[in-house]
């Protein structure tokens, strides 16, 4: 199993189909999973792709429409039935608290865990761990709605060629990456920049400076495409992307992988989605999603 990987549970749009469940996408982050917009049968999904309760560390719901929060309740009350051992945070935007609060005590159950509520109410930085800053940035939706950036610290990638050159070997070389130097050798001249990996996960919303700004540089872009461009006009109208204007995105922000999801169920041949993405002129790794797929994030350069 990938220590980073993207596990998608549903990729379907406001009606769930035969063969697409309504939204839910955990992120699997070295030790920590970040579940994105529980959707309506999310706990369900969970169970055929291998996800615990267990397994969730933090819940990043984008707005409060069904098909992107009424599994909620579900995956709360899964949280406290299996005891959680680990506190659980939540972001959501502060305008919809009163359908956060219905959905966490959506029916009677026993409380055993803390869940930690962060609402988001306008663009910044969510919280920071040693291994990633977690950022959001308003989107354009008939509701409140917000994308999440996940951006992990820059570091230094040690060169085994320039080790050797200061002969520093075997203890050593974990001493100079925990001291910062030795022996007048600092780590700098025995490494080179290393830049963090980027994740962004984007939803409901019209092109915006908010799409933009969480697009830019990402190593894995997960970004709605309700629409093929075909139905542009319709995209607009009901605040939605299509499947050109992500990839669009994504070829002048410099993705490396680009995920499509969130597909209408007017439409039957997810074919038609990659080809709109490469007629658009991105070139990166591209997934047009499907239910309970998994896909690492790529490689560092």
């Amino acid at each position: 199993m990938s220590a980073r990987e993207f596990v998608v549970l549903g990729t379907a749009s406001q009606v769930p189909t035969r063969h697409r469940n309504h939204n839910g996408y955990l992120l699997r982050w070295d030790g920590e999973g970040i579940l994105f917009d529980p959707g309506e049968g999310t706990q369900r999904q969970m169970l055929r792709a291998g996800v615990a309760a267990h397994d969730i560390h933090r819940i990043c719901v984008t707005h409060f429409h069904g098909d992107h929060s009424l599994g909620l309740a579900g995956v709360i009350q899964r949280i406290n039935l299996d005891r959680v051992p680990h506190p659980i945070t939540a972001h959501f935007p502060a305008s919809g608290q009163k359908f956060y609060d219905r959905l966490r005590h959506a029916t009677a159950y026993r409380e055993t865990v803390v869940v930690d509520e962060v609402p988001v109410a306008q663009d910044g930085v969510l919280a920071s761990t040693p291994a990633y800053t977690l950022h959001a940035r308003r989107l354009s939706h008939p509701v409140e709605s917000f994308g999440y950036r996940l951006a992990e610290p820059d570091g230094r990638r040690i060169l085994p060629e320039l080790l050797a050159r200061h002969g520093i070997t075997g203890p050593d070389v974990g001493r100079i990456q925990r001291d910062g130097s030795l022996d007048g050798v600092t780590l700098e001249q025995v490494s080179e920049h290393r830049r963090g990996q980027v994740f962004a996960f984007v939803m409901d919303t019209r092109l915006c400076e908010g799409v933009e700004a969480l697009a830019v540089g990402c190593d894995m872009l997960v970004i709605e495409s309700t629409f093929l461009d075909e139905d542009a006009r319709l995209a607009t109208e009901h605040g939605h992307l299509t499947a050109g204007q992500a990839a669009r995105v994504a070829r002048d922000a410099g993705v490396r992988h680009l995920v499509l999801t969130h597909f209408s169920q007017r439409y039957t041949d997810p074919q038609a989605f990659e080809r709109e993405a490469r007629e658009a002129g991105f070139e990166g790794e591209l997934t047009v999603a499907a239910d309970l797929l998994r896909v690492p994030l790529p490689k560092r350069p």
